[in-house]
Parts: structure tokens; C-alpha cells; sequence
């Protein structure tokens, strides 16, 4: 299995991007998503977002209030919505899935390749 981000870029503080991460090869529907991110010069760390299956949705951290996660199982995607973008959003954006609902790393089983998001003036 395998899954696909896009729609990372540059974009000006303030401004939002749309992340798109479609899945392959395996039992999307039934795993949650999760996001994660890796700011420059430090580690991944545990989701900062997750959507189930039912699409129940968790936030945490820099997504609160600021990022909206959906999916659509008919066509195996998830996207995330991020607005009020900061330079502190800079990095590169993971989706993985998993067949629990958990913010650890360690318990996803696919990965994305990852988009790069630059947020600056």
C-alpha cells in the first residue's frame, strides 16, 4: 500500500494551503489518517491531527483552531485544510494510516513521501 501528498507550496503568513493525501493498495476506509509534520532541523513528531474511519476528527497543537481535517472514502483521499498560516508552519507534511487511533509514530503502517509547506514573505 502506499499513500500520496499534495498541494504543499510557498505561501505569505495568513495564507492557507489544502493538503491532498490519496491511498492505495490497501484498506484506506477502515484506517485513520493521521498528519504530521517535520519542521526544519528537528524531529517528527506524533500526529498533530488524525481522522478515523467514521470520520471522527482530533486536533491537537498547531491544528487547533486553525486546520480542518475531512476525507472521502469513495475516493480514497484526505485533505487538510490549513488557514492562518504561520512561519512556524514551515516544514514537511506526512499523512500515514493506521488501523488505530493513536498519535504515535511508531503505530502507523504507511507513509506518505511528504509536501513541502514554506510559509514566509
Amino acid at each position: 500500500g502506499q499513500l500520496v501528498e499534495s498541494g504543499g507550496g510557498l505561501v505569505e503568513p495568513g495564507g492557507s494551503l489544502k493538503l491532498s493525501c490519496v491511498g492505495s493498495g490497501f484498506a484506506f476506509t477502515r484506517h485513520a489518517i493521521g498528519w504530521f509534520r517535520q519542521a526544519p532541523g528537528k524531529d517528527r513528531g506524533d500526529a498533530f491531527c488524525i481522522i478515523q474511519s467514521d470520520g471522527t476528527t482530533y486536533y491537537t497543537g498547531p491544528a487547533e483552531g486553525r486546520f480542518t481535517v475531512s476525507r472521502d472514502n469513495a475516493k480514497n483521499t484526505v485533505w487538510l485544510q490549513m488557514t492562518r498560516l504561520e512561519p512556524e508552519d514551515t516544514g514537511t507534511y506526512y499523512c500515514a494510516a493506521s488501523w488505530l487511533y493513536t498519535v504515535r509514530a511508531d503505530q502507523y503502517d504507511y507513509w506518505g513521501q511528504g509536501t513541502q509547506v514554506a510559509v514566509s514573505t
